[in-house]
């Protein structure tokens, strides 16, 4: 069953939206989750709602991509209302495709809310336990990852493109929450949200060879590593290959000590609906970006 699912909306009203416009934002939320743990939110805004124009429309959440930085600040501030949060509990990191992650204390609240310079720098993983704050990352095709820890209260998100993916970030929000909550791998949660698929994501060798490296040098049983194999990348029979950037953080996790029934995957694929996404690849490099979300709500 699809876990990342529009709030209270049908596809079809999905689209009538984009065409009629208006500022609501059309946000995807992990269902599973928000059935059953009641002191979090999670989830992923979409392409639609919000005051953005073209390129950006219309709810494009970065600075970065060159959009009216007032725009985004009120497409902030929409998506954080609609969650229940003051925009000001908006937390960001100025993403690099690395694995660093930063662990957000309350004094870290807002940072990056109002431009680029005061976000976290060099930062593509955040995780926290302080109730209030908004954690958020942003994409047009990379992978968001999700993490959250019931039994310490602990929440975490990451971008993971190709180098990221490859450079272990989903293993390293895991040893991060460890190290500083005290979570055991077998609780916490974890969900990858929309991004490419592997129905659209070609790939050179140059990206291949690092993906190899990684997943020939994993370590693990090898019976899992093989039946795994085709399922992570095959090939597209052109001398290229098409790569399931969702399963390598899938299977990353597990490697983690993240329990396989605890790790909700997303089959949207941002390339696939440009409708409802912005998507690097489908629209040659000039788009808008999504948000992740993820925060704990203060009693």
């Amino acid at each position: 069953m699809e876990p990342f699912i529009l709030n209270n909306q049908n596809f079809e009203r999905a689209e009538d939206q984009q065409s009629n416009g208006g500022p609501d934002p059309l946000l995807l939320y992990v269902e599973p989750w928000r059935q059953q743990f009641n002191r979090m939110t999670a989830g992923f805004t979409t392409r639609q709602g919000g005051v953005g124009s073209q390129p950006y429309a219309s709810l494009n959440c970065a600075y970065h991509v060159g959009d009216d930085p007032s725009d985004v600040l009120t497409n902030r501030r929409l998506v954080a209302e609609k969650l229940g949060f003051s925009v000001e509990a908006w937390t960001c990191g100025e993403q690099v495709h690395g694995k660093h992650v930063a662990v957000i204390r309350a004094e870290d609240q807002g940072r990056g809310l109002l431009d680029r310079q005061s976000a976290l720098q060099d930062t593509d993983g955040l995780v926290t336990n302080v109730p209030g704050l908004l954690l958020t990352s942003f994409y047009a095709d990379c992978v968001p990852l999700y993490f959250y820890d019931p039994v310490q209260q602990a929440v975490g998100l990451a971008h993971a493109g190709w180098k990221g993916t490859v450079a272990g970030i989903a293993q390293s929000m895991v040893e991060t929450m460890e190290c500083e909550y005290g979570s055991r791998p077998q609780d916490i949660r974890a969900a990858i949200g929309p991004s490419i698929g592997d129905c659209c994501y070609e790939v050179d060798e140059a990206v291949m060879q690092h993906v190899r490296v990684w997943f020939e040098s994993s370590p693990g049983n090898d019976e899992y590593n093989n039946s795994a194999h085709g399922r992570v990348y095959h090939s597209s029979g052109n001398g290229k290959t098409m790569l399931n950037l969702k399963e390598c953080n899938r299977h990353i996790m597990m490697k983690a000590g993240i329990l396989p029934d605890h790790i909700e995957c997303t089959t949207w694929c941002t390339s696939c609906h440009p409708e409802l996404f912005f998507s690097y690849r489908k629209e040659n490099g000039t788009t808008g970006r999504m948000a992740s979300w993820i925060g704990l709500e203060e009693r």
